[in-house]
């Protein structure tokens, strides 16, 4: 029997980023029912930090993580987290009214955005079609981030700090007794005072063995493709491009392109694989939008992207059961917003001080919480 204060279970960026900021604290173990950390959404992501992504909560959270991945702390990465990419936000002539709703939107949030002439869009990334193209917001904060050295970083400070990872720990039963919790795995069992459940597509499924309300979490499938650029193309430089409206998005990765329909498909929490349908959309919106040539596709696959109901995530102890406290729901914003989402469930779980740089976003516990208004539970 393995004793902690605090048992975090998922061992992926919110899993391994709570447990680090937990471990100033406390004494933390992780449990990961994987051989490898970060398998899952974490290890699928498209690896961008957009300040425009997501909703208010979620821009919110990643204007706070900026200063983390612009200069983190001393010792934690040996080279830069992030690299400048900016985004095309394009634009066809069918979503002129979004242009001017989402640059409002986001002008109003702080978020640096410039509506720039498609002639100057084409210079940046010339296999832009023009018959398709009317308009384009240029968002020049957007960042490439090292996914991996950002896990790699979280684990190297829980692991400085104390605190420790089990792998290959599938739970098969949680039970809370004498306000202490008792966790059965496939590769043993461990007691704590408190458990974070940082499971992903799988925190519903964790929150039924523990005898707690599921939060109605949905995981939905996002494909993504690599393929090569016609040998003239030199696309290392160009920004990434998503549709206004949606519909795709396809960005530089190491001299290749990696693309997605940007689907949304509800799924079982699962090891996901990518769809044949969702790889030829993919394929033909790239097509009808640029002059790219996708004449093979080099490797496929997808991830699970879960969400709650109104699309934020839910952090924060179970008011039902106050010793089972609640991380998840980033949806596909949980890489670019992972400094300030950690150092968030952190500070709820020891109950400290609210960080003030998040209340100066005006980001509130409330906001967050398991029990806020439109939250059901099932």
């Amino acid at each position: 029997m393995h004793d902690a204060d605090f048992l975090v279970i998922g061992g992926g960026i919110a899993g391994i980023s709570v447990a680090a900021e937990l471990a100033r604290s406390g004494s933390v173990r992780v449990l990961e029912q994987e051989s490898h950390l970060g398998s899952h959404a974490t290890g699928r992501s498209a690896a961008l930090y957009a300040p425009s992504f997501g909703n208010d909560v979620i821009r919110r959270l990643t204007a706070a993580s900026g200063a983390f991945f612009g200069n983190p702390p001393a010792g934690f990465a040996d080279h830069a987290l992030v690299r400048p990419r900016g985004v095309l936000h394009v634009v066809s002539g069918r979503q002129q009214d979004l242009l001017r709703s989402a640059r409002r939107e986001w002008l109003g949030a702080g978020i640096e955005v410039e509506q720039i002439d498609p002639r100057l869009a084409r210079q940046w990334v010339p296999a832009l079609r023009l018959n398709y193209l009317v308009a384009a917001l240029h968002e020049p904060g957007a960042l490439d981030i090292d996914v991996d050295h950002l896990l790699q970083g979280y684990l190297r400070d829980l692991t400085s700090r104390g605190g420790s990872v089990s792998r290959r720990c599938q739970v098969s039963s949680l039970r809370c007794e004498r306000q202490q919790w008792r966790v059965v795995t496939t590769g043993g069992e461990f007691r704590a005072r408190v458990v974070i459940n940082a499971a992903g597509a799988w925190a519903d499924q964790i929150a039924q063995l523990a005898g707690v309300a599921r939060l109605g979490l949905r995981p939905l499938r996002r494909t993504a493709v690599i393929f090569a650029p016609s040998p003239h193309e030199h696309v290392t430089a160009w920004p990434a491009v998503t549709d206004l409206a949606g519909t795709f998005y396809f960005k530089p990765e190491a001299g290749k392109l990696l693309a997605s329909c940007a689907d949304e498909t509800l799924s079982e929490p699962c090891d996901a694989a990518a769809d044949e349908w969702d790889v030829a959309v993919t394929v033909e919106r790239v097509q009808q939008a640029t002059d790219l040539t996708i004449s093979r596709i080099e490797h496929r696959w997808a991830g699970l992207r879960t969400f709650t109901i109104d699309r934020s995530p839910v952090i924060g102890f179970d008011p039902e059961q106050p010793s089972f406290f609640w991380f998840a729901g980033q949806g596909g914003y949980g890489i670019q917003a992972a400094p300030a989402m950690a150092r968030a469930a952190a500070a709820l779980a020891l109950r400290v001080a609210w960080p003030e740089d998040l209340a100066e976003l005006r980001l509130h516990p409330a906001e967050i919480a398991r029990d806020r208004p439109g939250i059901a539970s099932f």
